[in-house]
């Protein structure tokens, strides 16, 4: 596992733990719930990705906290909701219970609103300057929105295959939103310039791709009781998926081709983006 993953894997259940506990606490099923979805293992790539490119611009890694907690909790969220009966009424997340079976639907409901604000109280109540914190919110928001747009898109297409251009405009919206805003985020508040934000951009969106691309070619070959959650989801509701439109083996070679853009992009950041070069690689051999 790359050092950065390692380290986000490590330090962010006590990070999120202190800002959960600073938080109103009237209802304790309801933080319980929270706390349920945000700690039950997750690989943090997101909170890896905010970190890294605060290095990787010359930022120190504790100026992208309140980013790397902003962009686990609207994914946090939208995991809770993703797995509502509404959605796609799943019973395991991370190889547990999910929020809504290890409590109930209404509860778990409410755990997703509540992280959903969360996000933004952690970017609100930073340090950071506050032109940094209103650019981060901005950014943050629009890509919130985005994934949502993108969950819509990916619903409606379930029943029938799309061709690949809008299939990559479902995966853009719905998984490449949020990595692009983590790592904005952490660019941000790193001090990057215009053409360092523009080179992590490039390197998150292919990330954002192959990410998903890889997660469509688990489905098919992984196994449940290493992904954490029911393989074959995706075929039987009928989604489009990369290997159902081009094959597996082309869908693998595409989140290759991917992860090389990736890397590429960053060849202007020299040494100091060898984190994320790192992660971006081990996320296209990754079983889960």
């Amino acid at each position: 596992m790359p050092a950065l993953l390692q380290a986000a894997r490590t330090r962010f259940p006590a990070l999120f733990a202190d800002f959960l506990a600073r938080q109103n606490g009237l209802d304790q099923r309801l933080i319980d719930a929270a706390a349920y979805a945000m700690q039950n293992g997750g690989k943090r790539v997101r909170p890896a990705l905010a970190w890294g490119a605060c290095l990787a611009v010359g930022g120190r890694q504790e100026d992208a906290d309140g980013a790397a907690i902003a962009v686990e909790c609207i994914h946090g969220y939208s995991l809770v909701h993703d797995d509502l009966p509404c959605m796609d009424d799943d019973d395991l997340r991370r190889g547990q219970p999910t929020c809504h079976r290890r409590f109930d639907e209404a509860t778990a409901l409410l755990a997703g609103d509540a992280l959903q604000s969360l996000a933004f109280i952690s970017l609100a109540g930073g340090a950071l300057p506050a032109a940094v914190r209103a650019t981060q919110t901005a950014r943050l928001a629009a890509a919130a929105f985005d994934m949502v747009v993108g969950q819509r898109l990916d619903l409606s297409a379930e029943g029938r295959q799309l061709a690949l251009e809008p299939l990559e405009a479902v995966h853009r919206h719905k998984t490449g939103a949020l990595i692009r805003a983590a790592v904005a985020l952490g660019a941000l508040a790193g001090g990057a310039d215009t053409a360092r934000l523009a080179a992590l951009d490039r390197y998150a969106d292919r990330i954002g791709l192959a990410f998903q691309v890889h997660d469509d070619v688990l489905d098919v070959i992984g196994d449940t009781t290493v992904l954490g959650k029911r393989a074959g989801a995706d075929q039987d509701l009928e989604k489009s998926t990369y290997p159902a439109l081009l094959g597996l083996e082309a869908a693998q070679q595409l989140a290759r081709n991917l992860t090389d853009e990736a890397l590429a992009a960053l060849e202007p950041l020299g040494a100091d983006a060898d984190p994320l070069r790192e992660l971006a690689r081990f996320l296209l051999a990754r079983d889960h």
